[in-house]
């Protein structure tokens, strides 16, 4: 019977367990499959990973050790070492895109389907984004037979143009989490603009850097002072 996440949820341990090995089957199979101290490495990342974890070898070899009795992982024997491969796409029921975007989703928390489409470029090309909404409503409407929904679509946030999705493999997801506090009003910044916004900043730091250096060659004063802002003078 596939995997049923009502039934038997994920830890978040687990999870992140799991997608890791997704993920490095895909972006670097020469360390595929992997051994328990690349996996913690990988699963500790602090970059592309939405929350960052912290994982002993000891919550890592847990986690591995349950994924096996679900048959989402396997060990396979190495020259020197224990390794580990995934078995996800068998265990859970579902086809290779599909993988891709509950890879993803655990790895990275919620995300548009935008998003999504530009994260897997590494794990798979999508032809639109079309094809990968076609393949998330595939996922949120999965019959009980085939183990049931696997996504679920959040609500709009104030201000977003796309709604985002998030997993269900570690259980049911609180939609109303994703929203303001009341009175709010204005959202943090998503990772993705708030990376965009800290690369703006250095940017604008090297040139005023720049002119500074310039104006000094040259013998006279930068002017830096603020721009009004727009309808002031």
């Amino acid at each position: 019977m596939p995997f049923d996440p009502v039934t038997r949820p994920l830890t978040p341990h687990e999870a992140r367990v799991l997608a890791t090995l997704m993920e490095k089957a895909r972006t670097v199979p020469d360390s595929y499959p992997m051994s328990l101290n690349g996996l913690v490495t990988g699963c500790n990342q602090k970059t592309s990973r939405d929350p960052v974890m912290q994982l002993s070898d000891a919550e890592a070899q847990e986690a591995l050790d349950s994924l096996k009795l679900l048959t989402l992982a396997f060990e396979s024997s190495g020259n020197r070492t224990t390794r580990w491969e995934h078995n996800f796409q068998r265990g859970v029921g579902v086809p290779e895109q599909s993988a891709v975007l509950l890879g993803l989703l655990m790895l990275r928390g919620p995300q548009t389907a935008g998003e999504l489409r530009i994260n897997a470029e590494r794990w798979y090309r999508f032809a639109d984004i079309s094809s990968v909404e076609a393949f998330l409503d595939e996922l949120q409407e999965r019959s009980a037979e085939k183990g049931g929904p696997l996504v679920v679509q959040l609500p709009r946030a104030p201000g977003a143009r796309e709604q985002r999705w998030a997993h269900l493999m570690c259980g049911p997801v609180d939609t109303t989490a994703s929203q303001p506090a009341t009175g709010s009003t204005t959202a943090a910044p998503s990772p993705a603009l708030q990376a965009r916004m800290d690369a703006l900043e250095a940017e604008v730091a090297a040139l005023r850097n720049t002119v500074q250096r310039l104006c000094a060659e040259l013998g006279i004063s930068p002017d830096f002072s603020p721009m009004s802002p727009p309808g002031q003078e």
